[in-house]
C-alpha cells in the first residue's frame, strides 16, 4: 500500500515512550536546578563561614603547634586528644561542665514547669506577665552576667547584701557571694536567664493538652495532683525532653558567665573557658583545637538527640 501524503513529505513520527520519559526527566532536573540556583550563594557563604574553619581546626588538632615553641611544630597524631582526656585540668573542666549543665537544666526545668503551670491559668494581665517573664532570656548573656556580678553579688553595693542590711540592720553579715559560692553564683545567673526558655516550651505543651479529657477527670473527682501526675506529666514528657536537650546544648557552650563572673577561677573553669585559656594564654593551638573538636562532637550528639525528640513530637501532633 503506498505511503500517505504526510509520510511521503517526511513528517516527524511520534516520540517513543522512552524518549518522552528521558525528556521529562531532563525538564524536571532543569526545574530543580532553577529553583536551587538562587540558594547557591548562601550555601557557599555558610560553607566558607562554618565548615572551612572547622576543617582547619580539625587539621590543627592533629599537629604539635605551640606558639612558644615554633621550632617543634609538626604532626602529632592523636597525642593532643590523649592529652585532652588524660590531663587533670581537662578532666576538672569536663566535670565542671557536666555539673554546671545538669544543675542549670534541672533547676530551670523545675522552675519553668512551675511558672508555666501558673501562667496556664486565666487571670487579669496574663499577657503582660508572660511578656515580663520572657525578658530575662532576651538579655545579652554578657550583660546578664555583668548585672549579676555587680548589681547583685557585689559585697559593698550589691542588692543581696543591701537586702540583708535592710532586714537585719547594720550588723547584718555582708558575704562575698562569688568568693564563697563561685559555682552556685554562676548557676543562679544562668538559671535566671534560661528559666524563661524552658517556660516557653513547657507552656506551649500545656496549652496543647486535650482540655475535654482534663475536665472529664475533674468531674469524675480526680484531684489536681492526680491530674498532673497521670495526665499532664505523660503528655509533657517530650516537651520536657526537648527543653532539657536544647538547654543542654547552649549551657554546655556557655562562656560568658564563667568569664565575666569568676574569670574561670575558684574551680569554675568549664570546657569552653579551658579552650580559651589553652588557646589564648598557653597558646597551644593543637591542644586547644583538639579540645574544641571534642566539644563539637559532644554538642552534635546532644543536638541529634534533640532533633529526634523534636521530630517525634511533630509526628505525634500531626496524627
Amino acid at each position: 500500500m503506498p505511503d500517505g501524503p504526510a509520510e511521503r513529505a517526511g513528517a516527524p513520527r511520534g516520540r517513543e515512550p522512552g524518549e518522552n520519559t528521558e525528556r521529562a526527566t531532563r525538564l524536571a532536573r532543569a526545574g530543580d536546578w532553577s529553583r536551587r540556583a538562587p540558594l547557591l550563594p548562601a550555601l557557599i557563604f555558610v560553607i566558607v563561614l562554618t565548615q572551612l574553619p572547622f576543617i582547619a581546626t580539625l587539621v590543627v588538632s592533629f599537629m604539635n603547634w605551640n606558639a612558644y615553641y615554633p621550632d617543634e611544630r609538626g604532626f602529632a597524631g592523636f597525642d593532643n586528644f590523649a592529652r585532652v582526656f588524660t590531663d587533670s585540668n581537662t578532666r576538672s573542666a569536663v566535670l565542671v561542665t557536666i555539673l554546671l549543665t545538669v544543675l542549670v537544666v534541672v533547676i530551670s526545668l523545675v522552675l519553668g514547669m512551675a511558672i508555666a503551670l501558673l501562667l496556664d491559668r486565666r487571670f487579669m494581665g496574663r499577657g503582660i506577665v508572660r511578656t515580663l517573664m520572657i525578658t530575662p532570656f532576651l538579655v545579652v548573656p554578657v550583660a546578664a552576667a555583668l548585672l549579676w556580678k555587680h548589681a547583685l553579688y557585689n559585697p559593698e553595693y550589691g542588692l543581696l547584701n543591701g537586702t540583708l542590711t535592710f532586714l537585719f540592720g547594720d550588723d547584718a553579715p555582708q558575704p562575698d557571694w562569688i568568693s564563697n559560692n563561685p559555682l552556685i553564683s554562676i548557676v543562679a545567673a544562668l538559671v535566671w536567664q534560661w528559666t524563661p526558655f524552658m517556660m516557653l516550651i513547657l507552656l506551649a505543651g500545656l496549652q496543647s493538652r486535650p482540655l475535654d479529657v482534663v475536665e472529664a477527670a475533674r468531674i469524675d473527682g480526680a484531684s489536681p495532683w492526680q491530674i498532673f501526675r497521670s495526665m499532664t506529666l505523660p503528655h509533657m514528657r517530650q516537651y520536657i525532653e526537648l527543653s532539657a536537650l536544647l538547654g543542654a546544648i547552649y549551657v554546655v557552650q556557655n562562656f560568658d558567665h564563667v568569664f565575666t563572673i569568676t574569670s574561670g577561677g575558684l574551680g569554675t573553669a568549664n570546657l569552653p573557658y579551658f579552650i580559651y585559656q589553652t588557646f589564648y594564654t598557653a597558646q597551644d593551638y593543637g591542644r586547644a583545637s583538639a579540645a574544641g573538636v571534642v566539644v563539637v562532637i559532644g554538642t552534635i550528639l546532644i543536638a541529634t538527640a534533640a532533633l529526634r525528640t523534636a521530630f517525634s513530637l511533630f509526628k505525634e501532633e500531626g496524627r
